[in-house]
């Protein structure tokens, strides 16, 4: 499958995965950064951003963008990457490692790890974040030029939202306004979780943001599905997409856990 991307640097490859409602432009205030470093492939996910959407026939759970994502690997000759993700992008690298090699993984507040399906609070901020961005979405992109305006905006993904540049911010609305799959892969992963499958023999990183406010601790936490020797982190004053709060605290977090793969 044909998925838009940004590449660039040089090394081994890093492969970046966005949630839903976002865009490989999340991604942004890190790319130069791991660009020193590694060979930075950031995707847009299926439905996402400037990626077509997956065939009709194909219900957009995250093993099947998994799928997709891999197809697209194959297709730029990446055989065995470091990966990380950030929300549903998390879930896709867990579901990517089960169906062919990693590196590492460094899961970013990474999605899927519920008892049950996504709690009703997600599925309403979620939902409702969609509609906001849809429907009003020039008065948005116009608040998001003023610290308060970004603030109200993000403040339920992003930690520290009044020192988000506007132009990140505005590309963040506009990504959830316009993605035409947000839709059919919420209702994709409404009902399900993440299951552990097959052992993932790579070191394993998840973190979670101090101020992340949509995976509340006790509903969104549950790690006994992830692989033994999981490695656990916080990240202070980060939010749900960490990468615009703590661009070097998520830098040093993946380049850490691609250490860990080198040295095993």
């Amino acid at each position: 499958m044909t998925l838009a991307f940004t590449r660039r640097g040089s090394g081994a490859p890093l492969v970046l995965l966005h949630g839903i409602g976002s865009a490989r432009q999340a991604w942004d205030p890190v790319l130069d950064r791991l660009a020193e470093r590694f060979d930075v492939i950031a995707v847009d996910l299926p439905g996402h951003g400037e990626s077509p959407l997956l065939p009709s026939d194909v219900e957009p759970r995250p093993d099947a963008i998994a799928a997709a994502v891999a197809a697209f690997l194959d297709s730029q000759g990446v055989t065995t990457p470091h990966v990380a993700g950030n929300s549903l992008g998390g879930w896709v690298a867990l579901e990517l490692a089960a169906i062919r090699p990693v590196r590492s993984l460094t899961l970013l507040s990474p999605a899927g790890l519920w008892h049950n399906g996504t709690p009703l609070y997600n599925r309403i901020s979620l939902r409702t974040t969609r509609w906001l961005a849809k429907h009003l979405t020039a008065p948005a992109c116009r608040l998001v030029r003023y610290r308060a305006g970004r603030v109200l905006i993000l403040g339920q993904t992003h930690g520290r939202p009044s020192r988000i540049s506007a132009t990140y911010a505005r590309n963040a609305v506009l990504a959830m306004a316009n993605a035409p799959g947000f839709d059919a892969t919420m209702k994709a992963t409404e009902p399900s979780r993440y299951r552990a499958g097959p052992s993932i023999d790579a070191p394993v990183t998840v973190s979670f943001g101090s101020r992340d406010r949509l995976l509340l601790p006790r509903q969104s936490r549950h790690l006994e599905q992830l692989p033994e020797g999981t490695h656990l982190e916080e990240l202070p004053e980060g939010g749900h997409v960490p990468m615009a709060d703590k661009p070097d605290a998520v830098t040093r977090l993946i380049i850490a856990t691609t250490e860990r793969a080198a040295h095993a």
